[in-house]
């Protein structure tokens, strides 16, 4: 890779990593589902009136966007009002690569690994860890809500492979037009008017910066720089670096949130980011060293 698409490719990770805590600071003001239902709002208008509709079912526009915008972010933001931390919330939600792999077996036939049971295996030990921690930033509900938003990331990864179509951001932008009104219907179904009100009244600074972080930096410039990178280089070289995510994210809290970095921290991230490249690239990289042609001797 050349260095200036590398460095561009970390600061996606970053931001992507960073953007948990920016989520968890908008919820001091606004519901879980109206944040994400602002959020999948501007990620279509006025983009949607631009970008021409993927030729895709229509429902796969729908399902997509209901799974990613309300069972994915909307639950995960949920998780993180619940009393989940930031950093801890995107370490959990790693798990959903795991979870593809397993929905990928079952829908698609795919074979399942020995590298890949292996590398789950690890990764359990670092959600134990996480069950492990005592320091407040984590709790069963919370817990619980996160890991069901990576399962929701699964099917949406289903979804769009079923979709098979290469105009992956123009898919964004339209299947987020699917999510806002089911993510505002579900609010005032659980909550009433009450935090309609509450975003009159009490919506801030803070609250219109994470907004905006999450639609433009890290949902369509992040996608947009991820797909172009995608498509310049071999999934090998780009897929790998986003495994910096949890890391950035769980750094990101420590630095706005003031975050206890504890020993069990530590741990879960270390197991859970080895058990994410040994599930995800253990295989590649044992055929790379086996099919490694040996340098003759001086």
């Amino acid at each position: 890779m050349k260095l200036r698409h590398l460095l561009l490719a970390i600061s996606i990770t970053a931001i992507w990593g960073v953007n948990f805590s920016v989520i968890k600071l908008g919820l001091a003001t606004v519901d879980p589902f109206i944040l994400a239902g602002m959020r999948f709002t501007l990620c279509a208008l006025p983009a949607i009136f631009f970008i021409p509709k993927p030729d895709v079912p229509l429902r796969y526009l729908a399902g997509y966007g209901l799974v990613f915008g309300v069972g994915l972010w909307g639950v995960v933001n949920l998780g993180i009002q619940s009393g989940l931390s930031a950093g801890i919330a995107s370490l959990v939600l790693q798990f959903s690569a795991f979870f593809t792999i397993l929905l990928g077996a079952r829908v698609f036939k795919e074979t399942v690994s020995r590298y890949q049971i292996a590398g789950m295996a690890i990764a359990f030990c670092g959600l134990l860890s996480i069950i492990a921690i005592v320091d407040g930033s984590v709790t069963s509900s919370g817990l619980a809500l996160v890991l069901m938003g990576a399962l929701a990331w699964s099917v949406a990864n289903v979804i769009n492979k079923k979709a098979k179509t290469p105009h992956v951001f123009a898919f964004l932008v339209w299947s987020s037009a699917f999510s806002p009104i089911a993510l505002f219907a579900l609010d005032f179904a659980v909550n009433g008017t009450t935090g309609y009100q509450t975003l009159i009244t009490q919506m801030d600074d803070r609250a219109v910066l994470s907004i905006l972080f999450q639609v433009y930096p890290n949902t369509l410039f992040g996608y947009w720089v991820w797909n172009s990178l995608m498509k310049r280089y071999p999934v090998s070289t780009i897929a790998p670096l986003s495994l910096l995510v949890p890391v950035f994210g769980l750094l990101g809290s420590v630095i706005i949130f003031n975050e206890n970095l504890s020993l069990n921290k530590i741990v879960a991230v270390v197991l859970i980011v080895t058990g994410l490249g040994v599930g995800l690239y253990g295989q590649r990289l044992m055929s790379a060293l086996i099919n490694r042609p040996i340098q003759p001797q001086r």
